[in-house]
């Protein structure tokens, strides 16, 4: 199992995040790998983390999940692979305390290279789903809280991401009206929900 820290476009490594690439064994038979090992997992994070509870979504071509995060008392970390077609996953910064403050970072999930990305508590996370089908794994660190979940809007000024919009044919993405609506950061920066 392999590390990488990620950079914000501008070169700027953002502490937390990681992108986790597994050792991948093939053969004539097809592959194997292990896609979750307690021990290791808390090697490369430095940390204990505990995972709570799983969930599985699955997204046509298109569709734009997020970016969603979880406020205090109830923060939720993350661990995404995308273990159907192709996403392209982003975690943006929301500690107060933090030079990438507002900073994102991405990678490309797929089947095809079967990495993960570990997103801490205090992120934001989002994607969008790039091939005809996706279907994505998570493991996250707390419960779902309808009360402490938030939303802040993918077009964000503030934040600036570079959505791969040319890889979903010139369509426009597909989103719910809880992320068709969301606030954008300054909202939070306001209302005190930030990490």
């Amino acid at each position: 199992m392999k590390t990488e820290k990620l950079k914000y476009k501008k070169g700027t490594l953002i502490d937390g995040p990681l992108l986790i690439k597994p050792q991948i064994f093939e053969d004539e038979r097809g592959f194997f790998y292990e896609s979750w090992n307690q021990a290791k997992f808390n090697d490369i994070t430095k940390d204990k983390i505990t995972f709570l509870q799983d969930n599985v979504s699955r997204s046509k071509k298109g569709v734009l999940r997020g970016l969603h995060f979880q406020c205090h008392p109830n923060p939720q970390g993350k661990l995404v692979r995308c273990v159907i077609g192709e996403i392209f996953d982003v975690a943006v910064d929301l500690r107060l305390n933090s030079n990438t403050f507002g900073k994102y970072i991405y990678s490309y999930l797929s089947e095809k290279n079967k990495n993960q990305l570990w997103i801490p508590k205090g992120f934001a996370h989002g994607f969008l789903t790039l091939s005809d089908q996706a279907e994505v794994n998570y493991k996250a660190s707390g419960f779902w809280s309808k009360n402490d979940e938030r939303s802040i809007n993918w077009i964000d000024d503030d934040i600036k991401i570079d959505w791969p919009l040319e890889k979903i044919d010139g369509m426009n993405p597909i989103l719910n009206d809880k992320d068709r609506n969301a606030n954008k950061l300054s909202y939070y920066l306001k209302s005190g929900d930030l990490f």
